[in-house]
């Protein structure tokens, strides 16, 4: 990373970061606005609405796969040419989205699209990085990252209306006019930074790391929508922890391997890690169960079931504001460990929703899983990158931001295996109906979240907040 800022004229300070903003919102939109959707496109794509997870697995799964990536290709090609490409690729592979008449092109595009996405986060956060001097960063940070969580905010309600009021083509449309004119705004007002030289890529490393992560979703997806034989999925399974073995073994031996082994040797992160993978394996159901839950298992329409989402991302937004505060008072032992138990169990109780639910009831509920679930993402985030040195904080940062990635579509795929499983025992009267699919999908993903409980035990108990203002050590992407 160059040591000194560029200088830049008034006109570009002042816009650069409303461009950056607009791949921050498009991105953070994109994730949120699909999922009251599904159960419209399954009906036109004539799919099964409880079988469309790879829909959002495969955006996920994408993202993850080429972060680590992001950076080299900043440095190769230039930041400006990769930003225009991403924002660029992003509003192509939306086009396909909508244009997509069957399930496998409309996976196939949400690949090329989440080939975009992935690049637009990190590549605008190295933007900033590289523009402005580290005395304003904590101000154009907290700027940029405003849209971000404006979009789980309108994403829900949003995609609800346009799905119900015009199509579900519609959610990818938004997004074509929006990326052209971030296009050119890139054009205009982002200049030509430098990146911080051509350093020798980790290929070997990144395809090993790559097939691990592709096998293992792949194996987990056999178990729900593709239908695979168990020997299948438990070859898949070794497979891809074989290719993950393999590759840890060469990481410690590997001048500039992909993510060295030696950040685990700092507690707070290995901590963080594991409990990022392993927690948000339940808070990753949470947006992919609730609209089907409310759609297909309580028969709301698409606009009700994104009202019905307004106080779960409200209620986050609430919460992030407090869990500083929070933190600073009982320290990130207690606050991660409680936390990720009520979190489990909130999820659990969602299988107490039926039909003679009162609405507030479920709509308190809602709010009271946003919340929580908020305060964890914040927390988790934060403590895994509190004690990296600032040469590890980079690299420890990238990894978190893949892990979460990667861990939310686990946490989908999980959710939609025991899902279909639960309801192909509706067929043969195991389960009394479509309802108590749902009901007892979320008892077990609730039980499974608390396990990672144990996980945060193993945190030293006097870690605080108060080392968390480091600004340059707190991932801003990896939220969602």
């Amino acid at each position: 990373m160059p040591t000194t800022t560029p200088i830049l004229d008034a006109q570009t300070l002042r816009w650069l970061p409303w461009v950056v903003a607009i791949a921050f919102f498009m991105q953070s939109l994109d994730g949120t606005i699909l999922n009251t959707a599904l159960p419209s496109m399954a009906h036109s794509l004539s799919e099964d609405p409880l079988r469309m997870q790879s829909v959002i697995i495969a955006y996920m799964l994408t993202i993850a796969l080429l972060i680590p990536a992001s950076g080299w290709l900043a440095d190769r090609f230039g930041i400006k040419q990769i930003f225009f490409s991403a924002v660029l690729l992003f509003s192509f592979g939306s086009l396909l989205c909508a244009l997509s008449w069957s399930l496998n092109l409309l996976v196939g595009a949400r690949v090329i699209q989440g080939l975009g996405g992935a690049l637009m986060l990190p590549i605008g956060r190295l933007i900033v990085l590289r523009a402005y001097p580290r005395s304003e960063l904590v101000r154009i940070m907290g700027f940029i990252t405003v849209p971000g969580l404006l979009g789980p905010l309108l994403g829900p309600t949003l995609g609800g209306w346009m799905v119900q009021y015009l199509s579900w083509h519609w959610i990818f449309l938004i997004n074509i006019p929006v990326g052209l004119a971030g296009c050119y705004a890139i054009k205009r007002f982002i200049p030509d930074l430098q990146g911080g030289g051509r350093t020798r890529f980790d290929g070997v490393g990144f395809v090993l790391f790559g097939a691990a992560m592709v096998l293992i979703t792949i194996a987990l997806e056999g178990l729900g929508e593709l239908h695979l034989s168990h020997l299948r999925v438990v070859l898949l399974l070794f497979g891809g922890m074989g290719c993950l073995a393999a590759y840890w073994l060469r990481a410690g031996h590997t001048a500039a391997p992909l993510f060295s082994p030696s950040l685990f040797r700092t507690r707070t992160f290995a901590v963080g890690i594991l409990g990022n993978l392993f927690a948000r394996l339940g808070s990753g159901a949470l947006p992919f169960l609730v609209p089907l839950l409310l759609q297909v298992g309580m028969g709301y329409s698409p606009a009700e079931a994104g009202m019905s989402m307004l106080p779960l991302a409200a209620s986050a937004m609430i919460a992030k504001s407090l869990a500083r505060w929070l933190i600073e008072r009982l320290g990130y032992r207690i606050i991660l460990t409680g936390n990720t138990l009520l979190l489990g169990i909130l999820l659990a109780s969602v299988a107490l929703v039926g039909a003679d639910t009162p609405y507030w009831a479920l709509l308190a509920l809602l709010a009271c899983l946003g919340a929580v679930n908020s305060l964890q993402f914040t927390a988790m985030n934060t403590v895994t990158l509190i004690d990296l040195d600032d040469a590890s904080a980079a690299s420890g940062n990238s990894l978190l931001s893949v892990v979460a990635q990667l861990s939310l579509s686990f946490g989908v795929a999980c959710a939609a295996a025991l899902l279909g499983g639960f309801t192909d025992q509706v067929a043969t009267g195991e389960v009394s109906s479509v309802l108590g699919a749902f009901q007892l999908t979320f008892l077990s993903v609730g039980v499974l979240a608390m396990f990672a409980a144990g996980i945060f035990l193993q945190l030293p108990s006097k870690t605080t907040a108060k080392e968390a203002t480091q600004p340059a050590r707190q991932p801003t992407d990896v939220e969602h």
